[in-house]
């Protein structure tokens, strides 16, 4: 039988839960100040980048008439890729009854605001007159995949912040109640506006737990859409490479598997950072490895379709785009890509070791490496090799090669998506205050005690 906790023991043990998931936002100290000064430098630096390009046009780029696509929309892919961890973490795994998908949901959510937003800021930064773009949504085409493009990656957007803030409003509330003068004022007071007056009542947790349902119905269809529209942005072309009735389910795995490694990241520097160890534990770890094997596994096998068809058929086009794939200038790229992305980890990982913390962690980086690049071959050699010849031109425009300025740009989207997670951290809880301690089994009563 069980043992009926006291009281007291309840009380304890939920202020220790408390004390340990309110860590991340109370905890300051000079790596915490470091840290940010690394993001707002390498942010305040990809923003000169653009204020150049802005002031001097694409011109300053690597894109010309033929490779119109770079380091840009390779960027966005890879970022509206990553955001759909949290349709999956936060929606399918919770549908399906997988509670220990609860312990991880908010850390998925953060990962899916920030870099989805990014997506959209990206989109705006490859635009050489960025001053046009409400023009998009006031003269926009239905039959333009931009459009469509745009739709679904605001209403992913949307949700996935209200996926994010409504089971937060129950751990507001109890920060307001309990935080009292371990935070500043202000942020005390930020916390009072948003908990909306919670005071933990039946009927409010009825209307959070109703909400979030609808939500987690709602993203599934609209997470797929996105990253299936993003796909169409190339599929409904000619173009070698890109002429592909696959893509859409194609890319969309690809997005579960380098969303799965980027969330197993975070997981682990959540766990180092703020002592997270109980929480985080290798339990968690244990089974966001097998998840990370199965994605791959669906994904070895798009691919394995992706290039065996056009490699049977052997189109001209297509067989020049292979060839410089599989044997040509990005040979080394597109096969590290297939071993250290997909290949070794699903090998690895199957070995109970890698599913460990650290191991799983490392692997995960290599994947999410390999998922960037991934997106960097889709776009820029299909470029390289219009149906026309390529004549009377510059021999530069034969080829791309991304400038100081993309860099930049490139790397203010990264530290900025950063910045968004790091920022969401020093806010707001990790993990679901009060929904691990209900798995706890400590009353609900003990959520809304003053300290």
């Amino acid at each position: 039988m069980n043992k009926i906790e006291s009281p007291e023991e309840s009380r304890k043990k939920f202020d220790r839960i408390f004390t340990d998931l309110t860590r991340s936002i109370v905890k300051k100290d000079e790596l915490t100040r470091f840290w940010f000064f690394i993001l707002l430098m390498f942010i305040g630096v990809g923003l000169w980048g653009w204020i150049i390009q802005i002031d001097k046009g694409l011109g300053v780029t690597g894109m010309r008439d033929y490779v119109s696509w770079g380091l840009y929309i390779a960027n966005f892919v890879f970022f509206v890729a990553v955001s759909l961890v949290g349709l999956l973490i936060s929606s399918v795994l919770q549908l399906l009854n997988f509670s220990w998908g609860k312990t991880i949901s908010r850390a998925a959510e953060q990962i899916a605001i920030a870099t989805v937003a990014l997506a959209g800021i990206i989109i705006v930064m490859d635009m050489g007159r960025p001053d046009r773009l409400l023009n998009v949504f006031l003269h926009g085409r239905f039959a333009s995949p931009i459009v469509w493009d745009l739709t679904v990656v605001s209403t992913y957007l949307a949700i996935s912040v209200l996926l994010f803030y409504i089971p937060l409003i129950p751990d507001l509330a109890i920060m307001r109640d309990r935080m009292g003068s371990k935070v500043p004022a202000w942020k005390l007071k930020i916390y009072t506006i948003l908990a909306l007056g919670w005071n933990g009542n039946p009927q409010q947790y009825a209307i959070v737990y109703h909400a979030v349902r609808v939500l987690m119905i709602l993203i599934i269809p609209i997470g797929l859409s996105i990253h299936t529209v993003t796909s169409w942005l190339f599929a409904a072309t000619l173009r070698p490479g890109w002429d592909s009735t696959i893509f859409g389910p194609y890319f969309v795995v690809g997005a579960f598997v380098a969303g799965t490694a980027a969330l197993i990241i975070l997981m682990y520097v959540y766990r180092l950072r703020y002592g997270l160890k109980d929480y985080f534990d290798d339990f968690h770890f244990d089974k966001m490895g097998r998840l990370l094997v199965l994605v791959c596994l669906v994904y070895l096998y798009f691919n394995i379709n992706e290039f065996l068809v056009p490699a049977y058929k052997m189109k001209s086009a297509e067989g020049v785009h292979l060839k410089d794939l599989f044997s040509g200038a990005y040979a080394f790229l597109f096969w590290f890509v297939q071993i250290a992305g997909i290949a070794l980890p699903i090998v690895l990982i199957r070995i109970k070791y890698f599913r460990k913390p650290l191991p799983l962690s490392i692997i995960s980086v290599f994947v999410l490496f390999s998922a960037w690049f991934k997106r960097y071959l889709i776009v820029i050699p299909t470029m390289e090799h219009p149906f026309l010849p390529v004549q009377n031109v510059p021999e530069h425009f034969h080829h791309y090669a991304p400038t100081s300025t993309e860099i930049m740009i490139m790397l203010f989207s990264f530290f900025t998506s950063i910045f968004i997670i790091s920022v969401l951290a020093k806010f707001f809880p990790v993990i679901t205050i009060w929904e691990y301690a209900e798995e706890k089994g400590i009353d609900r009563k003990y959520f809304t005690e003053k300290s």
